[in-house]
Parts: structure tokens; C-alpha cells; sequence
């Protein structure tokens, strides 16, 4: 865990020469505790990964396979805000206004191909705090940028957004690679 002010939560995953940063709404419980994201047991994003072929292996969730996705697949990690919570419902415009300038920055510094944004909440209020706008957000493909970065929306893989099955998630999850390969293989 790392300490931003005030407060512990969870470090980034992020390196220069990156394809795509996943950016998640914000860090929870477990996975501060555990030190990685995705790190509750009925998350679905490690199942949805796999089934994807996003990672072509299986990797066992954990610290050593955040830094595999980062080195091998060129995957970084981090949130809109970083204050860690029980559920998204907790946070409150105070912590996007705080938090969401601070992607923004992360996102300049190390300028990634694709912003994978992890539900529409999140893209959504990235862009009203960070960007001083709103966008429609749809799923998949957007038709805006940040930066240079292509912005591509996936349903959130917590289990408290029962509403997408895995099946679904890991349809969504291989449109993205679809998109990932054809959008950076051609720059």
C-alpha cells in the first residue's frame, strides 16, 4: 500500500512504453489489503481476461501477475480516485475533483495507446472533473480521445454490477483486444 497524503490505498501499475491503462472507478477493501486490483475472489476480471485472450496465459491473481500484465503485455493499472472504499456509491464529487486531475497527469505522463476505462461511471466522471466536460459515454469504442489515447469503455468486472454476466464481460473484453490489435498494430 501506498501512502498518497492522507491516506493508504492502492499503487498504480503503470511504466512508460504501455499499450493500454485500465482504469478502474476506484480501489476496494480487498484489493488495498492484497496489494493488487481485481484482488476480491468474486471479482470476474481475471476469468474475463482469460477467456478474452487479452493475456493469452492464465495468470493466478496477485502482485507477480500485475507485473507480468505491465512487462509482457504492456497493461498498466490505476483508478479515477484513489481513496479506496466499500463500494463506489461512497464517493462523493469532492473525490473526483481531488483525484480525477491526478489520472489526468498519470495519463499525459505515460501516454498509452488506449484508456480502458472499467464502466461508464468512471469514464464519465473522469471526463466532467478531468476534462471539464460531458460525453456521452457508450460501451466499446468512443468517439473522443484523451490525449492521443483511443478510449475504449468496458462494464465493470466488480460483483456488486451483477447486471453483465461473465460471458458478457468476456465478449466485451474481447472486442477490446479486437480493437487493441487492430488500433496499435497499425500506429
Amino acid at each position: 500500500m501506498k501512502p498518497y497524503t492522507d491516506i493508504e490505498t492502492l499503487d498504480d501499475y503503470l511504466c512508460s512504453g504501455l499499450e493500454m491503462i485500465s482504469v478502474g472507478l476506484n480501489p476496494s477493501l480487498p484489493s488495498v489489503r492484497a496489494g493488487y486490483y481485481f484482488a476480491n475472489p468474486r471479482n470476474r476480471f481475471w476469468r474475463a481476461l482469460h477467456g478474452s485472450g487479452l493475456a493469452p496465459e492464465t495468470l493466478v491473481p496477485g502482485v507477480d501477475a500485475m507485473e507480468r500484465l505491465m512487462r509482457d503485455y504492456r497493461i498498466g493499472f490505476t483508478d479515477v480516485v484513489k481513496r479506496p472504499t466499500a463500494g463506489g456509491s461512497e464517493l462523493r464529487a469532492a473525490d473526483y475533483r481531488r483525484w480525477a486531475p491526478r489520472l489526468q497527469d498519470q495519463l499525459a505522463k505515460y501516454a498509452p495507446a488506449i484508456v480502458w476505462f472499467h464502466g461508464k461511471q468512471a469514464c464519465s466522471n473522469y471526463l466532467r472533473y478531468a476534462e471539464g466536460g460531458k460525453t456521452a459515454v457508450v460501451w466499446g469504442k468512443q468517439r473522443f480521445r484523451i490525449g492521443a489515447a483511443r478510449v475504449f469503455v468496458t462494464p465493470n468486472p466488480s460483483p456488486a454490477n451483477a447486471a453483465y454476466s461473465l460471458a458478457e464481460l468476456v465478449s466485451w473484453y474481447r472486442r477490446l483486444k479486437i480493437y487493441r490489435d487492430r488500433e496499435v498494430c497499425r500506429d
